[in-house]
């Protein structure tokens, strides 16, 4: 259930409630040493600001900021490596769902900007109480003068405007808040957040992703995409035609063969996006995936964060692909280090590491049996993996924002392939839909890659 309140659009405004949060930061920071100290302990200032109730009022006052703010979050929470204190990574992992909804006002205020006085007259019912609330905009059920059910993005005035200060501002607080580890390159990350975030923010660019997509996925008739409806499309607002499949978790009860058929569908999907089309959907939430019962049809929802990857981005994943299954340690360094996992002179220790996960991230192509993504344990020794790396061996690099993307996108997909239960007959997949050829990337006024 969305939690109601009225957004901040102002950039000073914005900075205040930063600046608010700030002072409870040190609030909190100065009440754990005094607690320290009265139990005989000499506290740092990283045990004394690194406590649950700080991590929890940061997380708070990123999700009533909304934007800019919970995109730091969600991109900081996307690479499962533990850089974060676990209290401030789960709260970061809620924020999209968690996120405060706009008052009813403030939401007749954005329609009335964007279509104009009379805007009602276009509905015959405007449910708005949103049916969901994210980063930059929320969304509302309604339906047309004659008769065809919608689904309205409507966004979060103000959110456009502030991204750069907001994306600034929420890292300064990070750093000084010594929130983030040490060594840890941030500039990058706030780079991507900045970029993706101007992207998400025109509605007109989602749905052109949208109009993309519909046509790479062509006559497969598994998959289904709403259409858009251009006349109540703009900067600020994309009306769609609603699907109403059910949630697709809700096929972990359903036979074997539609699980698993459900499944593989999934997974070629993937693997077409990125070796074939060069266009990838890298939001893996589950919210983004239906499913029609009556016509066992997979809808795809949301492509805010459609990324296009070039040529030779898709190139050099194929070859660093083919040497963690077949090439030795050394084919596997250099073809990590052409697309930026590594470079050639990091640490010995750290590419060992990266030797071992990425042979470990392959482990389902190799073979001829289908994978029982259910019962294996694979998610759980990457975990374990990357753990020791970010730990044990205080490895604080990430890869390039790119793949980090994917990275979001293959353990979202894992995990929702292990929810169904699904078993996939990944390697004959991968040998037949991972040809080193050159990929079908559309035209593109944003490249991403």
């Amino acid at each position: 259930m969305t939690k109601e309140r009225r957004l901040t659009t102002s950039r000073a405004g914005r900075l205040s409630q930063l600046g608010r949060l700030a002072g409870s930061l040190a609030g909190g920071a100065i009440a754990e040493g005094a607690r320290q100290l009265a139990s005989g302990k000499r506290p740092s200032i990283g045990d004394m600001l690194l406590t649950p109730g700080n991590a929890h009022r940061l997380g708070e006052r990123l999700s009533e900021m909304r934007g800019a703010a919970m995109k730091v979050g969600q991109l900081l929470s996307m690479d499962d490596g533990h850089i974060l204190p676990p209290q401030l990574s789960q709260i970061l992992a809620r924020l999209r769902e968690d996120a405060h909804s706009m008052p009813l006002g403030q939401v007749a205020q954005v329609l009335e900007r964007e279509w104009g006085d009379h805007w009602q007259t276009r509905f015959k019912r405007f449910h708005f109480t949103p049916i969901a609330a994210a980063s930059i905009g929320q969304v509302h059920e309604a339906t047309l003068s004659d008769g065809q059910r919608v689904a309205i993005k409507v966004q979060y005035p103000g959110v456009r405007d502030s991204i750069d200060s907001d994306v600034d501002n929420v890292a300064t607080l990070l750093r000084l808040s010594r929130m983030l580890p040490e060594g840890l390159d941030l500039g990058p990350l706030l780079n991507e957040a900045k970029q993706q975030l101007h992207i998400e923010a025109d509605y007109r660019q989602e749905a052109d992703a949208l109009n993309r997509y519909r046509e790479l996925v062509g006559d497969d008739t598994r998959f289904e995409l709403p259409g858009v409806f251009d006349e109540l499309t703009s900067q600020a607002t994309l009306t769609m035609q609603f699907l109403d499949g059910q949630p697709i978790e809700s096929l972990r009860e359903a036979s074997p063969e539609q699980r698993n058929a459900t499944g593989g569908a999934l997974l070629e999907l993937a693997l077409r996006e990125v070796f074939h089309w060069g266009t990838v959907q890298t939001d893996p939430n589950f919210a983004n995936f239906r499913y029609a019962a009556d016509t066992r049809r997979i809808q795809l929802l949301d492509f805010g964060a459609t990324r296009d990857y070039p040529p030779h981005t898709v190139a050099g994943l194929q070859q660093l692909l083919a040497a963690s299954l077949d090439g030795s340690d050394s084919d596997v360094l250099r073809a990590a280090a052409r697309i930026g996992y590594i470079a050639l002179d990091d640490p010995e220790a750290y590419q060992r590491s990266i030797v071992v996960l990425l042979r470990m991230v392959t482990e389902p192509i190799h073979g001829g049996e289908d994978y029982a993504f259910g019962t294996s344990d694979l998610a759980q020794r990457i975990t374990d993996q990357v753990l020791q790396m970010r730990t044990r061996e205080r490895f604080t690099r990430l890869p390039p924002p790119p793949v980090l993307f994917l990275h979001r996108k293959l353990g979202g997909l894992y995990l929702l392939l292990s929810t169904l239960r699904a078993r996939v007959p990944v390697a004959e997949l991968a040998q037949r839909l991972i040809a080193p050829e050159p990929p079908q990337v559309p035209q593109t006024a944003n490249p991403t890659a």
